[in-house]
């Protein structure tokens, strides 16, 4: 009998090794290499060199002077990320969506665009179609005191358009160069 174990655990010793250990850290080493900012977590750095987040994930942004990023059903948490798993006949989503739209409202500004009321598949998409971004220009313009045609342009240079998919704009990039548009 010992004479089967022996292989055998040799084996899963030998597969741990070239699994658990050579592989990851040879795929760790290629990603480093080739591709190293995506490799250590997409970072956005301010002007200081500090760390404000990440280009791969939503954060929240407090106060009306911000760019607001979707809701987050996870509330913008990784660990919990997800959606909120509410049919669209639960009225509960429907009373949420409500609330946030009467929030969001701007007299003479139309209807609220949906990816400022609904949230995204994981909970912690970074990205928002350019109009809902140009939606919230009047709100930041009177909170921030700034000429809305700023804005506007802050928006279109922050405007990504991929070779595939429609233009986004990443909340945290726009956030930050508000920011910078400041100092």
């Amino acid at each position: 009998m010992l004479s089967q174990f022996r292989p055998a655990i040799s084996l899963l010793a030998l597969m741990t090794l070239i699994t658990g250990v050579a592989y990851p850290l040879t795929v760790t080493g290629i990603a480093q290499l080739a591709f190293p900012e995506q490799a250590n977590g997409s970072l956005v750095r301010d002007a200081k060199g500090e760390v404000r987040g990440s280009s791969l994930l939503a954060q929240n942004f407090e106060g009306p002077e911000w760019f607001q990023p979707r809701p987050s059903a996870a509330s913008f948490a990784t660990v919990a990320s997800g959606a909120s798993n509410l049919a669209p006949s639960n009225p509960a989503l429907a009373d949420r969506i409500n609330k946030d739209a009467h929030r969001l409202a701007t007299e003479g500004h139309g209807k609220v665009p949906m990816a400022l009321v609904t949230t995204s598949g994981s909970g912690l998409d970074p990205h928002l179609p350019p109009a809902a971004a140009h939606f919230q220009i009047p709100r930041i313009a009177a909170e921030r005191g700034l000429p809305a045609d700023s804005l506007e342009r802050l928006v279109e240079q922050n405007t990504e358009r991929p070779l595939v998919g429609p233009a986004v704009v990443n909340v945290l990039a726009l956030n930050t160069a508000l920011n910078e548009m400041i100092r």
